[in-house]
């Protein structure tokens, strides 16, 4: 019998090329048929293996989530950026590969970013997510997310909305 670990920890450097394959593959699956397609894969391109590794050198919190040592997912986290929100925290993107989702890994995740925030000391925590992108809104409501707010993000003159999910504890 084998027994897969499942590790979730703040990412590495080496962890780059693992984050930048996540990203592309989790943003397609989300994204393909909401956000147009030159705008998303100029979105991708952007945030390739160089991009990954400045962006874990430098100030971001990003999350991995590991199992049997292969990067499943990962979130990144900080300070929320809604200053008419009360919350303190955001998750800016939390992200699986799609062969990884729905069996646990993204509660898993979203749970110890949400910890990571209250020990960084911020209090309560906001969640954005596209209207058009229904697992993730069933996703953050499933979680206990209340949905409080919209605003509007635009990709080649489409204005699509979001929602602000809230969590106040």
């Amino acid at each position: 019998m084998n027994t897969l670990t499942i590790d979730i920890r703040k990412a590495e450097p080496r962890d780059a090329s693992a984050i930048a394959e996540v990203h592309q593959q989790a943003w397609r699956g989300a994204y393909s048929g909401i956000i147009p397609h030159r705008t998303l894969t100029s979105m991708i391109n952007r945030r390739g293996v160089d991009w990954w590794a400045n962006a874990i050198r430098k100030a971001a919190t990003v999350l991995v989530v590991e199992i049997g040592g292969t990067v499943a997912g990962y979130a990144t986290i900080g300070k929320n950026r809604a200053r008419e929100l009360r919350q303190q925290g955001e998750i800016y993107e939390l992200y699986l590969r799609p062969e990884y989702q729905g069996i646990g890994l993204g509660s898993r995740l979203f749970k110890a970013a949400k910890a990571r925030l209250a020990d960084h000391g911020l209090r309560g925590l906001v969640v954005w997510a596209l209207e058009d992108n229904h697992n993730a809104l069933a996703f953050y409501a499933g979680n206990g997310g209340r949905d409080i707010a919209e605003g509007v993000e635009v990709f080649e003159q489409k204005a699509l909305k979001k929602v602000a999910f809230v969590w106040n504890d």
